[in-house]
């Protein structure tokens, strides 16, 4: 087992104190994200050398681990894992809790964490990490480490708490991915949404079609500044993962109670693939991987056999590499254009009695949402699965041109775009939503667009979404699209703080959010970003939310 280390040591309270165990103040105690309840008490419990920690479940042990390399790692204390009763840190089971949920209770003589799963217990560790303070005696370097008396239970609001990467735009590679998988874990977030495959680049190897990343990992060029800004970098970009790294960086995260969930994007943002391999494509017409962003002209035929072949082939090899149940296909930014002109889309869509381009669409995902399901797995698309047109200002989706096709009841429709409407009406249809708007959750827009007070007043459920479909919205994720974040440095200023925030509004309570102390515990943890030189934007107090 990978041992789990996160550098926290910023975090703590550093003060002078006469008393080893102390009694804390209720402004001393600050966590992201908040907690859903937490009594304070009196006096506090001490982390001693030779510590044991008592955990004898399976479900116990990376959480166990994770605790232990944490003391050792900022006290030195020696610290072990027992499997007798006695030690005075102990992982409990406590089988009416809920997944993910736990409860920690800390006296002077004892502390418990209650679960009754390896989420529970992993995310009482994180709390109690945030909890403990360094505390150096008085004329003495000697250090105490406090933890203060407390009873903690708590539990998420949503079971979706995602961070989407953009790798294909920029390859940040492997180092940053698992930085960015620990802060995650730290902040409770549980799924990490990995967008690997798009027009800019293909960054995952898949064995049986070698020149997806020998040809689509790889461009001339890439445009910056902004869209259509005429400019290039004049420098070639490209990378991708091999099998081998994917596996490493998935079990890596599942030791972070974090789901890895691969973006494979279809039918449109294809342009690397048809680069890779032409008759791929609807055109015809041998390209190069594209230098500039956006969207762009040409679809895979998905009335050729060969390229449905082609699409079960990779999402094979995806189902080894990723244990997720949920697989997501994009679906986003169709143009239909280049299928309107091919005669043989035409000739299937007459043949099949497909009215519309956009009717082929449904119709193409409801298949690979079948294929998905055939091999034990659920789709998830961006809300252009559902077949309505959400881009006024793409002037060849006609309104008429919204499909009939019914969507497949099983897919997760991943909402970013148009009328709120669309995402009450989905969820009042038995859709699963988790609900990503893009101008409150996307990271790559400005903070002057999305102000951190503006991301953490989100809220996933829509008003005025009847109580009785609640259930529906699974959670959100907030995005971080990396077409004018070319370095990692860029990519944590967009970032940071704003996922604390979402981290908040995935975890906690409506009515237990409060952002003002948000931004107490969020000063916290900027220590713990500074200690580990993460580059985060400091200038949103003054911001206003709009």
């Amino acid at each position: 087992m990978r041992v789990i280390l996160f550098s926290l040591i910023a975090l703590f309270t550093l003060s002078s104190c006469t008393e080893k165990n102390r009694s804390f103040t209720a402004s001393e105690i600050a966590i992201l994200p908040k907690p859903s309840s937490l009594d304070l008490n009196e006096s506090s419990f001490a982390i001693k050398d030779g510590q044991q920690i008592f955990a004898n479940l399976d479900e116990q042990k990376t959480a166990a681990a994770d605790l232990q390399a944490y003391i050792s790692d900022t006290s030195g204390f020696k610290t072990s894992v027992v499997k007798s009763y006695g030690a005075s840190i102990s992982l409990e089971k406590n089988e009416d809790l809920a997944p993910e949920s736990y409860k920690l209770i800390v006296s002077p003589k004892k502390i418990s964490i209650l679960a009754n799963d390896a989420a529970g217990y992993f995310y009482g560790v994180q709390t109690l990490k945030q909890l403990i303070s360094i505390e150096t005696l008085e004329d003495s370097q000697d250090k105490t480490y406090l933890v203060p008396s407390v009873t903690i239970t708590d539990s998420p609001r949503f079971k979706w708490r995602a961070y989407m990467l953009d790798e294909s735009r920029y390859f940040h590679g492997e180092e940053f991915v698992k930085q960015m998988l620990d802060q995650m874990a730290l902040l409770k977030m549980n799924t990490f949404h990995w967008h690997l495959i798009d027009d800019a680049g293909w960054r995952i190897e898949i064995k049986k079609y070698p020149l997806l990343t020998e040809v689509g990992a790889f461009r001339a060029d890439s445009e910056i500044e902004t869209w259509k800004s005429g400019k290039t970098s004049g420098e070639p970009h490209g990378g991708f993962y091999t099998q081998e790294q994917i596996k490493d960086i998935v079990a890596y995260a599942a030791e972070r109670n974090i789901n890895i969930v691969p973006e494979f994007e279809m039918p449109g943002h294809s342009s690397a693939a048809i680069a890779a391999y032409t008759w791929l494509g609807t055109a015809g017409e041998a390209i190069e991987v594209p230098v500039t962003f956006g969207r762009l002209y040409d679809n895979y035929d998905v009335t050729k056999p060969e390229v449905v072949t082609f699409i079960k082939d990779v999402l094979d090899e995806l189902f080894v590499l990723f244990p997720s149940e949920v697989i997501h296909i994009g679906g986003d930014e169709v143009g239909y254009e280049v299928w309107e002109k091919s005669a043989s889309v035409q000739k299937y869509m007459r043949e099949h009695h497909i009215k519309s381009p956009a009717d082929l669409q449904v119709n193409f995902t409801n298949k690979i949402s079948k294929y998905i399901e055939d091999n034990g797995r659920r789709m998830m698309g961006w809300n252009e699965i559902l077949g309505k047109n959400i881009h006024a200002d793409f002037e060849e989706k006609k309104d008429d041109q919204e499909a009939e096709t019914e969507l497949a009841k099983n897919a997760i429709v991943h909402f970013w775009k148009g009328d709120l409407e669309l995402l009450t009406e989905a969820a009042k249809n038995g859709y699963a939503i988790v609900n990503s708007l893009h101008n409150r959750t996307y990271l790559d827009y400005s903070y002057e667009s999305i102000p951190l007070e503006k991301a953490y007043s989100f809220d996933p459920i829509p008003e005025g979404l009847d109580a009785q479909y609640h259930k529906n919205i699974y959670g959100t994720g907030c995005q971080m699209w990396s077409e004018w974040t070319p370095t990692n440095a860029d990519v944590e200023r967009q970032t940071f703080p704003r996922i604390a925030a979402y981290a908040e509004v995935g975890w906690t309570d409506l009515e237990n959010k409060d952002y003002d102390s948000f931004k107490i515990a969020l000063k916290k943890m900027q220590k713990h970003w500074d200690d580990l030189g993460i580059n985060y934007f400091k200038d949103y107090d003054g911001l206003e939310a709009k």
